[in-house]
C-alpha cells in the first residue's frame, strides 16, 4: 500500500529514547526557506495599510487602489497548483531560485515604479514568484525531513511563517511608511531574495519526482484560468455587488472548473489526478484552508478598519495591534508540534478552527472606547492560537497524504488553498459589511455596526465548517480503524 493510500498520522517519540534531533544542515535549509515563506506571505499585505499613500504617489483612483492587492491575489492564487507540479518534474529547488529572481526583479521594478502600470506590473510578478517559491519551499521541506517528528516540527514552523507573515507584513508596511517610504516595502525584499539564491544550493538537495511525465497543459490552463475567474467574480461582488461582470466571472470559474476536473478524470498525466481530489483528508483539507486563513485575513482587515476609522487611532497603532495575533500564531507554531503528537491532526483541524470562530465573536461587543483595545488584543490572541493549530494540522494533513513523486502537487494543492482563502476573504466579509452599512457617507457608529455584522457572520461560518470537519473528519477515521 502507498503513501497516497493510507491516512496521515503524526508518530510519536518514542518513550525512553532520545529526541530526533535536526542536523546542522538541516537547520541552515530549515531558516533558509522559512525565511523566504515568511516574505511570500509578507508581500500579500505589506502595501495594505499604505494603499492611500501609494495611490496619492502615483496617481492611483480611489476606485483602482484595490488591485494592488487584487493583482497579486490573482497571480498568486491562479498559478500556485501548475508551478507546484512544475517543480515535481524539472526540480523543486531549479523552481524555487527562478522564483526568488522573479522575486528580486519585480522588487526593484515596484520601488522604482512612477506609474500605476509599472506598479501592477511588479506586483503581477510579485505574484507569480509567490506562486513558483511558496510551493517548492514547502515540497523541498517536507523531502528534506522525513522523520515524522522533524517533519511535523518543521511545518510547524512554516505554518508560523505562512499565517504570522501576512500580519506582520501589515505591521511592517506601517513602520516602514511611517519611517522611510512606501517604496521600502519593495525594497527590503531584495537582500532577502538574493541571500536565499546564494544560500539555497549550498544547504538544500534538488528534489523532483522519480518518474518524469508529460505536464498536463490542457488541466494547468483550466485550472489557472477557473481561479483567475472566480477570484475575480469574488473580488467584483466585494466592491460592487452582484453585477454583470461578477456574475460573469463566477459563471465562467464555474464552467472552467467543471472542465478541468472533466478532463483530469480521462487524462493519465493529470495534473492533480481525481483519486486524490476524491480523498476525504485532502478534500476536506483544502476546504478548511479556504476558511482558516480567509476568515483570519478578514479579521486583520477589519481590525485595521476598527482601529482606523472607529477609534481615529493611526495606521501605524493598528499594525500595532496586530501583534496579539502575531505572537498568538507564533506560540501555537511552536507547541502545536507537541499537541499533533497526542491529538490526531483530523480532531484538532476541526476542533480548532471552530474555536478561531468562537474567540472571534467578543468582537461583537467591541465599542467606540479605546480602552477595549486590550480585550480586543487578548481575545485575538487566542483566537490567532487556535487559527495556527488549524492550520498546522491541515498541512500535516495535506503532506502526509501522498507519496513524495507528488509532493510538489500536494503542496501545490495546500498553498494555492491558503492563497485562495487569503484573496476571497477579504472581498466576501466586505460584500457583507457594504450591505450592512449601505451606499453614500457613513458615521463612525454605522461602521461599527458594519463591522459587528461582518465580524459575527466570519465567526459563524467557521464555527459552522470546523464543527461539519471534525464530525465527518473523525467518522471518516473512526470506519478506517
Amino acid at each position: 500500500m502507498t503513501t497516497a493510500e493510507t491516512s496521515p498520522t503524526v508518530a510519536p517519540e518514542r518513550s525512553g529514547s532520545a529526541p530526533v534531533r535536526m542536523t546542522g544542515r538541516q537547520v541552515a535549509a530549515l531558516v533558509v526557506l522559512l525565511a523566504s515563506q515568511f516574505m511570500m506571505a509578507a508581500d500579500f499585505s505589506v502595501l495594505n495599510v499604505a494603499l492611500p499613500e501609494v495611490g496619492t504617489a502615483l496617481g492611483f483612483s480611489t476606485g483602482s487602489l484595490q488591485w494592488i492587492t487584487t493583482t497579486f491575489a490573482l497571480c498568486a492564487a491562479g498559478c500556485t497548483l501548475v508551478f507546484g507540479r512544475v517543480g515535481d518534474f524539472v526540480g523543486r529547488r531549479r523552481i524555487f531560485t527562478v522564483g526568488m529572481l522573479v522575486l528580486t526583479v519585480s522588487s526593484l521594478i515596484g520601488g522604482l515604479a512612477d506609474s500605476p502600470a509599472m506598479l501592477l506590473a511588479a506586483r503581477t510578478l510579485q505574484g507569480l514568484s509567490t506562486a513558483a517559491v511558496t510551493p517548492a519551499a514547502l515540497a523541498l521541506l517536507t523531502t528534506a525531513f522525513t522523520e515524522p517528528a522533524l517533519r511535523t516540527r518543521a511545518l510547524g514552523l512554516n505554518s508560523v511563517m505562512m499565517s504570522s507573515g501576512f500580519s506582520v507584513g501589515a505591521i511592517l508596511g506601517g513602520v516602514l511608511t511611517d519611517v522611510f517610504s512606501w517604496r521600502w516595502a519593495f525594497f527590503i525584499n531584495i537582500p532577502v531574495a538574493l541571500a536565499a539564491i546564494l544560500v539555497v544550493p549550498l544547504v538544500v538537495d534538488e528534489s523532483r519526482a522519480e518518474q518524469r511525465s508529460r505536464i498536463d497543459l490542457p488541466g494547468a490552463v483550466l485550472i489557472t484560468l477557473g481561479l483567475f475567474a472566480g477570484i475575480y467574480g469574488v473580488t467584483r461582488v466585494g466592491e460592487n455587488g452582484l453585477d454583470a461582470a461578477a456574475g460573469a466571472a463566477l459563471i465562467a470559474a464555474a464552467v472552467l472548473l467543471g472542465a478541468f476536473w472533466a478532463v483530469e478524470s480521462r487524462t493519465a498525466d493529470a495534473l492533480v489526478p481525481v483519486r486524490v481530489l476524491k480523498r476525504p483528508d485532502i478534500a476536506f483539507g483544502n476546504l478548511a484552508a479556504l476558511f482558516i486563513f480567509g476568515g483570519e485575513t478578514a479579521l486583520i482587515f477589519f481590525t485595521g478598519l476598527y482601529v482606523q476609522n472607529v477609534l481615529g487611532l493611526s495606521s501605524l497603532v493598528a499594525g500595532l495591534v496586530l501583534l496579539g495575533i502575531g505572537v498568538g500564531q507564533i506560540i501555537a507554531g511552536t507547541v502545536g508540534p507537541r499537541l499533533l503528537q497526542r491529538v490526531p491532526p483530523r480532531t484538532m483541524l476541526g476542533v480548532s478552527l471552530a474555536l478561531q470562530g468562537a474567540f472571534m465573536l467578543p468582537a461583537l461587543w467591541a465599542s467606540a472606547d479605546s480602552r477595549w483595545l486590550i480585550p480586543l488584543i487578548a481575545t485575538q490572541f487566542v483566537n490567532a492560537f487556535f487559527s495556527m493549530t488549524a492550520a498546522l494540522s491541515f498541512m500535516v494533513i495535506a503532506t502526509s497524504s501522498v507519496d513524495s513523486d507528488m509532493q510538489g502537487m500536494a503542496t501545490g494543492m495546500a498553498t494555492q488553498s491558503q492563497q485562495v482563502g487569503i484573496a476571497i476573504g477579504i472581498p466576501l466579509v466586505s460584500a457583507v459589511f457594504a450591505a450592512t452599512i449601505g451606499q453614500g457617507t457613513v458615521t463612525a457608529a454605522e461602521q461599527l455596526s458594519g463591522i459587528h455584522v461582518a465580524v459575527g457572520v466570519d465567526a459563524a461560518c467557521q464555527i459552522a465548517v470546523g464543527l461539519l470537519l471534525w464530525a465527518v473528519l473523525r467518522r471518516k477515521s473512526a470506519a478506517r480503524g
